[in-house]
């Protein structure tokens, strides 16, 4: 008898050593694992899919494993190949691509591809020349689009002469054949139908959802390509609805908690109309709707649960900074000194103290102390000497004068989440770029010193509403759609290796008009030529170097990488600040959050290395002000994949559009690392349905109100709770 705890061992006694290791590298213990262990697609045989099937001349797609993955020279020319074989279930066939060794680094054996490109060669020596790859495949047959429309099903013609093969993530020993033959053992035991099914029946009726053990089948061993998609379609709602119950309980068991009370009367609105009245732009309607939001929960007696997500450029440190001041104009009450205290946690030290300093400038006619708090350093403004300045103060004074209250508004790094910082009347908390901190980071930060403080997430990176309904489900959503009056739109052009002279020209002609540039490199040294190959990628060092040489004689350049002391960080961002550095030559540490609004032009070289949000975020840097500005993408390739997706870049309107084609082209988990989430591919897959996800999270939200420990749904309870050790969350 075969059950779905059993360990794989008893019913597999004769696995090699190499191929248990691989089952377990696959997180493969038990026969339950091996049955939720899902293909990652399917092939036809025939010639059309595979790679018995490929000719010499011709153009193709395909779909396998990457293996050996290697870098050689040409015997004459001594030229860099990097080769690797693709493999599929009919064969395989040798890839090349000639001076382009970087791509053999970036590809390891087992890797699952999609690759495209032209057969070249001739008899048994064809192979692919110079390929596209697209490391996050996803199956030929397209079927999200349908996953809630039960009449558009244009798959369930049964595919005459031909059968389907499932392929498996492998790892070495292990082949999507070995699971084939495994799985049809424990389908024929009926260790599948021994699980019981997470999801209420009534729900499978609602949605037209396959049964547990139907799907299980389905999703091994289909007959058609409907019986997949119907699969795929009901572990993914299993999956998000597991996600939306452990959203909603926290939620839920946030909101019984007491939050401190925060004066929302006409006098407290006067105040704050007259902080937005004092900033040196009029503030957007936008912005204004986002601060009555926050404002309107302040007034409730449970925490705010909010996130803020705006464009780059919108203006969400204004919003930040204003309902700040709200809090701490706020007196406690019923207590008899002392005021209200906000907290801004920020991801890199860089921001944090960009973030202080743009405080400093809302508040100088403000009096309210403002505290920053990093690894390196503490300040304190303003200072006891000069009001327009701030103090340094060693750590010890610092944390005593927040935890009497002395300090109402303290923005910082993870020296925020320190357990030795702790404060009087903590009430507001905001997390700045929330996608770049894990789920424990936040929890730390709002159940810090046993209080329930309003909180306010923060990102600028466009997330697509599916997303955003998932991963940050508990959270209320407020989106800062408009940019401030006097923005122009960054005027983007992307351009090939032998067309750079005319950024060149444009930086030169910026810098003629008295403003800055930004200049981005993927690596921040060259490679040491005695341990790897030279890499086309440009590195900040020698990049900043060659420009000063041979491009701006006259102008000065400075470098920023991650690899740089705190001091040294400040010391080139203050230099840069302050105009003395004409260009600022830097790794992508300048993503988020830097603002100079003299830098009007940025060239971003190896485009097509960074992803379309990054890219975004980065053209962001040089939308500070109301100059005209321009951006410029540099790719080391114009394959069609970069050509695609360097288009949607310069041609977006908007960040949201961006993350929406992201979403498209490359999955979610491109845009928020479906392995920090402890998201599976399926699930992130199906984020690109709305329909699947609002679905989900309705039903959540009705379980968790009818039944909050879902004792009538036991099994449901118990498949949520796996699904938040995976995220981190319970």
């Amino acid at each position: 008898m075969m059950n779905p705890s059993d360990p794989i061992e008893k019913h597999f006694t004769r696995l090699r050593s190499e191929q248990k290791r691989a089952l377990h590298k696959l997180g493969i213990r038990t026969i339950r694992d091996l049955l939720y262990h899902f293909p990652s697609r399917y092939e036809r045989s025939g010639p059309s899919a595979t790679i018995a099937g490929v000719a010499a001349g011709a153009e193709v797609t395909l779909y396998g494993t990457i293996r050996k993955p290697d870098i050689r020279k040409t015997w004459k020319s001594r030229r860099p190949i990097a080769e690797a074989w693709l493999e599929d279930a009919s064969g395989k066939i040798k890839m090349m691509w000639f001076s382009q060794p970087y791509i053999a680094k970036s590809l390891h054996d087992g890797m699952m591809v999609k690759v495209s490109g032209k057969v070249a060669g001739a008899g048994a020596k064809i192979y692919l020349a110079n390929p596209e790859i697209d490391k996050s495949p996803i199956a030929p047959d397209e079927t999200h689009s349908s996953l809630f429309n039960p009449e558009s099903r244009t798959s369930d013609v049964r595919l005459s002469g031909t059968e389907l093969y499932p392929i498996y993530p492998e790892s070495h020993g292990i082949s999507s054949l070995w699971f084939l033959h495994a799985l049809r053992r424990v389908f024929e035991a009926g260790a599948h139908e021994k699980i019981e099914d997470p999801i209420p029946s009534d729900i499978l009726a609602r949605y037209t959802l396959p049964a547990l053990s139907s799907a299980l089948v389905f999703i091994h061993t289909p007959r058609k390509l409907s019986d997949a998609a119907a699969a795929r379609k009901r572990f993914a709602f299993e999956e998000v609805l597991a996600l939306q119950i452990v959203m909603q309980r926290r939620r839920r068991e946030f909101l019984l908690e007491k939050a401190l009370p925060v004066a929302v009367d006409d006098d407290a609105r006067r105040r704050l109309n007259d902080f937005i009245a004092s900033f040196p732009f009029p503030a957007t309607a936008a912005q204004t709707r986002a601060i009555d939001a926050i404002v309107a929960d302040f007034g409730e007696s449970h925490p705010m649960l909010r996130l803020l997500e705006g464009d780059v450029g919108s203006g969400k440190t204004a919003v930040a900074a204003a309902t700040a001041y709200l809090v701490a104009t706020s007196l406690p009450k019923g207590r008899i000194a002392g005021t209200l205290q906000t907290s801004y946690l920020c991801p890199t030290e860089i921001l944090a103290k960009q973030h202080f300093a743009t405080f400093i400038s809302y508040f100088k006619e403000h009096p309210i102390p403002i505290g920053l708090i990093t690894g390196s350093e503490c300040r304190k403004f303003p200072s006891k000497v000069r009001r327009e300045e701030s103090t340094k103060l060693s750590k010890a004074a610092f944390k005593k004068m927040v935890a009497n209250g002395e300090i109402p508004i303290v923005i910082g790094t993870h020296a925020l989440i320190e357990k030795s910082l702790s404060f009087k009347y903590f009430a507001y908390a905001i997390i700045d770029e929330q996608h770049r901190f894990g789920t424990m980071h936040r929890q730390k930060l709002v159940t810090k010193d046993n209080m329930a403080p309003h909180l306010l997430s923060m990102t600028a990176t466009p997330i697509p509403r599916t997303l955003a309904l998932t991963i940050y489900g508990d959270l209320d959503l407020t989106l800062l759609d408009e940019m401030p009056a006097g923005r122009k739109t960054v005027i983007t052009e992307v351009l090939a290796p032998k067309a750079r002279e005319k950024a060149y020209e444009q930086v030169r002609s910026e810098l003629a008009k008295g403003h800055q540039a930004y200049v981005i490199c993927p690596r921040i040294d060259e490679p040491d030529p005695a341990k790897e190959l030279a890499l086309i990628a440009k590195s900040v060092k020698a990049e900043a170097a060659r420009l000063k040489k041979d491009v701006f004689p006259a102008a000065t350049i400075g470098i920023l990488h991650s690899k740089m002391t705190p001091a040294e960080k400040e010391s080139t961002m203050n230099k840069f600040e302050n105009g003395e550095t004409n260009i600022l030559v830097a790794t992508s540490v300048v993503e988020v959050g830097v603002n100079v609004p003299n830098a009007t032009v940025i060239l971003i070289e190896g485009a097509e290395r960074f992803g379309l949000a990054q890219l975004h975020q980065l053209r962001g840097r040089v939308i500070r002000s109301t100059y005209q500005s321009y951006c410029f993408a540099l790719p080391e390739t114009f394959g069609e994949s970069t050509r695609e997706r360097m288009k949607a870049f310069a041609t977006a309107r908007n960040g949201f559009e961006l993350a929406e084609y992201d979403l498209t082209l490359r999955g979610a988990g491109e845009l928020v690392g479906g392995r920090q989430w402890g998201v599976s591919d399926i699930a992130m897959e199906a984020l690109k349905n709305i329909k699947l996800v609002e679905a989900a999270r309705a039903e959540a939200v009705r379980l968790v109100a009818e039944d909050p420990e879902l004792k009538i749904h036991p099994v449901l309870s118990l498949r949520a709770a796996y699904a938040g050790a995976a995220m981190h969350l319970e």
